[in-house]
């Protein structure tokens, strides 16, 4: 009876408030975020307005060719100029309110973790904890011959433009998932875990277009689905709730309500 009762109370809420219900009743939520997340921190997305893919270049390549492993292969010189740029931009860029909201949700012990297809690192700069890096991260980067670890600073130093080891002189790639090569097996079993055992996941700034990174929101069985996207997605049907916004705006909005 109280389930119908509240099922009820809920058609007569607006989506907001609905929102923030559903973050004070549920304590094993999960995010599940993509380039979208961090456009607010002037990082561009890659299929908005703006975005990477949209952008023209005076080389024969697209950039999303560009970011592929068979360009890194045989175009090193270029793939590095290219990557220098973008990752030279999540340098300077800081957290913004959706990065420092879902930090606050984990302090509230309400987030379990967040997946993200991101590869800036500026979810652990705001201080989240529980951060599975579906597609790597710019923070880590290794040298294909002896294993040695680089940070970002250090390999920015290195690229000349190719980076090279000091120690053994082997090229040090970047620790990012490029177009035609596979995700880490335990990354995605640490994802799917979360997602199967959230009783609330939100997903935002994602088209869900990118496989198999996007079907790993299947996996989720809990009561309450939230999307937080400008466009349209495949899922959209399926959610409790659409939010045609900003993702940091509707986040900041929800943690600041819980606060009060």
């Amino acid at each position: 009876m109280k389930k119908k009762h509240n099922r009820e109370r809920r058609i007569f809420m607006a989506p907001m408030e609905e929102f923030i219900e559903m973050l004070k009743s549920h304590n094993r939520i999960v995010f599940f975020g993509g380039a979208g997340v961090s456009t607010e921190s002037d990082i561009p997305d890659f299929r908005g307005k703006g975005g990477l893919y949209r952008q023209k270049t005076e080389l024969p390549w697209s950039p999303e060719e560009m970011l592929s492993h068979h360009f890194y292969a045989e175009h090193p010189v270029e793939f590095f100029t290219l990557y220098k740029e973008r990752e030279g931009m999540m340098l300077e860029a800081e957290p913004n309110r959706a990065h420092t909201a879902l930090a606050e949700l984990e302090k509230m012990g309400k987030l379990s973790a967040v997946v993200t297809q991101n590869i800036d690192g500026l979810h652990q700069k705001a201080g989240s904890r529980k951060v599975i890096e579906l597609h790597g991260s710019v923070l880590r980067n290794i040298c294909q011959k002896c294993g040695r670890m680089y940070g970002m600073e250090e390999f920015m130093e290195l690229c000349s433009p190719v980076p090279h080891c000091p120690g053994c002189g082997g090229v040090v790639k970047p620790d990012v998932v490029l177009y035609e090569e596979m995700l880490d097996r335990n990354t995605i079993e640490d994802a799917i875990d979360e997602i199967s055992r959230a009783d609330m996941l939100i997903i935002g700034g994602t088209s869900l277009v990118v496989y198999p990174a996007a079907g790993y929101v299947d996996y989720f069985q809990g009561d309450s689905l939230v999307m937080i996207n400008r466009d349209e997605t495949p899922r959209d049907s399926r959610c409790s709730l659409v939010f045609r916004e900003s993702v940091g705006k509707v986040l900041e909005a929800g943690v600041a309500a819980l606060k009060e």
